[in-house]
């Protein structure tokens, strides 16, 4: 799977973790204590949805541009939950029309108080020059040219002592799923204490079975799996969904969930009545 993110910006994927990261960011708000967001493949920052790229495949108009049509007609309490993601978005617009979507560094960016801190990295050249000019001269931001999966080991624990983890990867390679687990290892070792968001594609759905279930066996006592599929698995693998792996969730994110992803099902499926997804916890302490 080829995912380079210009192509793919504001996609069902998108809008489904940034909702749920916008979730834990105002958890983490609920105390006064400073807190950091590492984003292990922080990408670009901004996309541009008028660029060749995004209007190659338009996969944002069956994503955040079916949310913002959708919206206005949702129940209260899905607009007081998707609100925070959806401000960030409409700040950008250009004329009414969207034309930019903000990847995960610009929107936690964006949702910080004074005293919260974000650590970007990016390791592919090209798009760590745009990230970083994307956040100069921001004295709450640090971004940082070095492979995600090294960050984990480097840059864990944050001298905060609170913080969200966000790990992203472009799952160009079979063996990121592996990499995840490593990753995650190591980085819970490291902070235990800390939020750990894992992003993976639900396409070989064997795959991501046996990731569910390696999971699992690393003992680790709270974790949280959710994802959303648009349409039923047919004879090829394909791009169906969208999943998400909470390591120490906030105490309030299965109860959010529960009400988010019906709704999310229903606004972002490819024909109604096909889509579905799951949220089911993968270990859980008493």
């Amino acid at each position: 799977m080829n995912y380079r993110h210009a192509y793919h910006a504001g996609n069902f994927a998108d809008v489904v973790k940034h909702i749920i990261l916008s979730r834990v960011i105002l958890y983490m708000q609920r105390k006064d204590a400073a807190f950091r967001l590492l984003d292990t493949h922080a990408g670009i920052g901004w996309y541009d949805l008028t660029s060749d790229e995004a209007q190659k495949t338009g996969e944002w108009h069956n994503g955040i541009k079916r949310l913002l049509d959708a919206e206005g007609d949702a129940p209260e309490n899905i607009k007081q939950l998707v609100e925070p993601f959806m401000a960030v978005v409409k700040s950008h617009l250009s004329n009414g029309e969207l034309a930019n979507y903000p990847g995960s560094p610009v929107l936690a960016r964006k949702l910080f108080r004074k005293q919260d801190r974000l650590t970007a990295l990016e390791l592919h050249d090209e798009d760590f020059v745009r990230l970083k000019a994307c956040f100069d001269g921001d004295y709450q931001a640090r971004i940082t040219h070095l492979d995600g999966w090294l960050g984990l080991k480097s840059h864990l624990p944050p001298k905060e002592r609170r913080g969200i983890t966000l790990v992203d990867p472009p799952f160009e390679v079979f063996h990121e799923f592996f990499n995840h687990l490593k990753g995650l290892k190591e980085g819970y070792e490291r902070f235990a204490t800390g939020t750990f968001m894992l992003w993976y594609p639900v396409k070989n759905r064997k795959a991501c079975d046996e990731f569910r279930s390696e999971l699992k066996a690393l003992k680790i006592p709270a974790i949280l799996d959710t994802s959303l599929e648009i349409r039923k698995q047919g004879r090829d693998k394909t791009f169906d969904g969208t999943g998400l792996v909470i390591v120490n969730p906030p105490y309030t994110l299965e109860a959010e969930l529960k009400q988010l992803m019906p709704w999310l099902v229903k606004t972002l499926e490819e024909q109604p009545g096909k889509g579905s997804y799951r949220i089911e916890w993968l270990a859980k302490a008493p």
